[in-house]
């Protein structure tokens, strides 16, 4: 699903925008992996440690930051360190945006969070092609490739059949192949356009209703691996079906 939002911002051109002043940015359920113990970190450095249970994520923080992100404040992203699995102290400082691409593999998973979503993409992706995807990416955080697959054969594929895969049936969109569904994805960055273009969604910053509360405006029904998002502007938020 991350690829998907990468490209999803690229064609809309956002990537080349300075930070601050994108009306649409990408936010990742990663960034809200729970501070391990030194026991569960321990274990994480052998690959015994399963990242892609529902209790591997801070839920609390997540649905609280995305709130925020609704109303329209800037909020303080947490960073985390994939190679020490480890959160670090510094933060990622996230301004308001009118389209909020949220994108992981359990967004679904929690109500209270699944209901803030005006728009719910399924990214649904091969097997072969999600496992040859997370071999390329661990190792290249240093992990061995006997340990990357122990690691998959013991965790990420039962959570995958467990926790995630039967979140598919909340979705608004289901996008076959991924990134390489074009097809699929021009739609979805023609419907955001719409939204950017047409103040269906877009709040002005810090502009209140008089009340101390956002305008919430109705969202077009559709299907997704990906969420969107919004509050007084409207944000996108994701789901998809790679591992972790």
């Amino acid at each position: 699903q991350s690829t998907v939002c990468e490209k999803i911002m690229e064609l809309l051109g956002q990537n080349e925008v300075e930070r601050r002043q994108r009306k649409v940015l990408i936010l990742s359920q990663d960034s809200f992996y729970k501070v391990l113990t030194a026991e569960q970190q321990a274990k994480a450095l052998k690959g015994q440690y399963n990242f892609d249970h529902p209790d591997a994520f801070d839920n609390d923080l997540m649905h609280s930051t995305l709130k925020n992100i609704v109303e329209g404040k800037t909020v303080e992203v947490p960073t985390y360190d994939f190679v020490t699995h480890s959160r670090l102290a510094e933060t990622t400082v996230v301004y308001p945006a009118d389209v909020v691409l949220f994108e992981g593999i359990l967004v679904f998973y929690n109500q209270d969070i699944r209901d803030m979503f005006h728009l719910r993409l399924f990214v649904d992706t091969d097997s072969d092609v999600r496992l040859s995807r997370r071999v390329l990416r661990d190792m290249k955080r240093g992990r061995d490739l006997e340990q990357i697959l122990t690691q998959y054969t013991t965790f990420v594929k039962p959570a995958f059949e467990e926790f995630c895969l039967p979140t598919k049936k909340y979705a608004d969109v289901i996008i076959p192949r991924g990134v390489d569904n074009m097809v699929a994805i021009n739609l979805i960055v023609q419907h955001i356009q719409d939204i950017l273009n047409g103040d269906i969604c877009k709040w002005q910053r810090g502009a209140m209703n008089g009340h101390g509360r956002t305008y919430k405006r109705p969202f077009p029904e559709q299907a997704e691996s990906t969420s969107v998002l919004a509050a007084g502007k409207r944000s996108h938020l994701e789901s998809s079906s790679r591992p972790h």
